[in-house]
């Protein structure tokens, strides 16, 4: 047989053989038939390319941390006679929605604040870690060893010398310079640190299947998600303009929600929880403030977080207005955009002028066009990276958490948001969503149809990159 004829069987063999291996991965259409090709195309780099970044499922056990969902289960009373209260059949089916598919029900806070920016934020986080006697427990993606990163790890030192129990749960590919080393005064103080995921070339991703998730949990009773990082570019003090974000601070029995969350994650991290969990979940001050906590990870089949965004926008009957600071929706939630506007809702995008990726930011802008010309409107921040992931739904839903509008943020990390059913609340987020519409620049449709042809080339390109990103 002839080198030519071995080198195409061996081609189409390859070929067959990744099409079957991907069509059982069962994820998108769009998806699967990306990486075909890719893999049919660079069959030499597509294998370990696909292996290190690819979008399959996190094999790992569904962790289900049963002293956690024990404590839970008393609340699933409180779901039921809220989803039964004074509230909208829409938004009683994101209540059910919760339920089901994020395993966490409907809890009551005694307070919802937002927290705009790192100094608020921080100075937040810090008063209440010093105000902790019984236990701090805390999660980010990225932790830094700089002024904001000591400030807070010197806050937890001090608790733990004095008796507070303190865990640290950091990504290890978000938080590389966060080690040992850094975290020793807290180690030798009492406290525990864990790395989530620690890069391994022969057991996982490099890149995928991240902790995305900022909660900050002390007493059980008070606690924090939302965008912002332990990093200092999020703090106004640090010498450049701070990127602008938003955070939640949560008093009462909502803060369950955000202990279980952190939880199923320390325990696939560290191991084990000494002593009884029970612990954790105090019972809280009453509260009347209707909130439930949406986890998602790429260990789920249910993604409910995007099911989240996508119901929501499809309850929606006046407004809509999102803060992303990454705009790559896939087909449903841009088909639930675009519907959402011909129904008459108000629709609206705040993205940043300029993000801090040009890839990610040439694939969210491929999808400009489309938005504006069913009349989804799209602003661009100006004075710094915008990097809140909020929406408002009507006067009836606020949503502050860690998700991207993007495939990464859905499917491949570990993500956490806090849906706020509040009158309240909601209008303060439309409010301050209109404050930071006062910085922006309107995308109009005639500017992106004059951009230069390399530049709208470059955006197609970035956008067939869309599940990946």
């Amino acid at each position: 047989m002839q080198l030519p004829t071995i080198l195409a069987t061996a081609e189409v063999t390859w070929i067959v053989a990744m099409t079957v291996w991907l069509l059982l991965e069962r994820r998108s259409p769009v998806a699967t038939l990306a990486w075909i090709f890719g893999l049919a195309l660079l069959p030499v780099v597509g294998l370990p390319f696909y292996y290190l970044v690819g979008p399959r499922r996190l094999q790992r056990k569904k962790i289900r941390y049963r002293g956690a969902r024990k404590a839970l289960r008393a609340a699933l009373d409180t779901a039921e006679s809220l989803r039964l209260s004074a509230v909208s059949e829409d938004i009683s089916q994101l209540m059910t929605l919760g339920l089901r598919a994020s395993h966490v029900p409907v809890s009551r806070a005694h307070s919802v604040d937002l927290l705009v920016n790192g100094r608020a934020t921080f100075d937040a986080i810090v008063a209440a870690i010093e105000a902790s006697e019984h236990h701090v427990n805390l999660e980010y993606y990225i932790f830094e060893p700089d002024h904001v990163g000591t400030r807070l790890r010197d806050a937890l030192v001090a608790r733990a010398k004095a008796g507070v129990e303190v865990r640290v749960l950091v990504d290890a590919i978000g938080s590389p310079r966060a080690g040992k080393a850094f975290f020793a005064p807290l180690l030798e103080a009492g406290g525990e640190v864990a790395w989530f995921n620690p890069v391994h070339l022969f057991r996982g991703r490099l890149l995928n299947f991240r902790t995305h998730r900022k909660i900050v949990v002390c007493d059980g009773i008070v606690g924090f998600t939302g965008g912002i990082n332990v990093v200092d570019y999020h703090h106004e003090d640090h010498g450049k303009p701070a990127w602008r974000d938003t955070h939640v601070r949560l008093e009462g029995d909502a803060v369950r929600g955000l202990t279980a969350t952190f939880f199923e994650n320390w325990v696939f991290a560290h191991g084990r929880v000494g002593g009884d969990v029970s612990r954790f979940f105090p019972e809280a001050p009453a509260g009347n403030i209707p909130v439930q906590i949406f986890r998602s990870g790429p260990d789920e089949d249910e993604a409910a977080i995007h099911k989240l965004y996508f119901a929501a926008i499809n309850a929606a009957d006046d407004r809509v207005w999102i803060t992303t600071p990454y705009l790559i929706p896939d087909e449903s939630i841009l088909t639930a955009l675009i519907t959402a506007v011909l129904r008459g809702v108000d629709v609206r995008v705040l993205v940043p002028k300029k993000g801090d990726s040009r890839l990610v930011g040439a694939a969210s802008r491929s999808f400009y066009e489309e938005l504006r010309e069913h009349g989804v409107k799209i602003y661009e921040y100006e004075p710094t990276m915008i990097h809140a992931k909020t929406l408002v739904v009507d006067d009836e839903v606020a949503i502050v958490g860690t998700a991207n509008m993007d495939n990464r943020s859905f499917r491949l990390n570990f993500e956490v948001t806090a849906a706020i059913y509040d009158p309240t609340t909601a209008r303060a987020l439309a409010s301050l969503f209109t404050t930071d519409l006062e910085k922006a620049h309107p995308v109009r449709q005639r500017e992106l149809r004059r951009e230069p042809a390399w530049n709208r080339l470059l955006e197609a390109g970035a956008r067939l990159l869309a599940p990946m990103l």
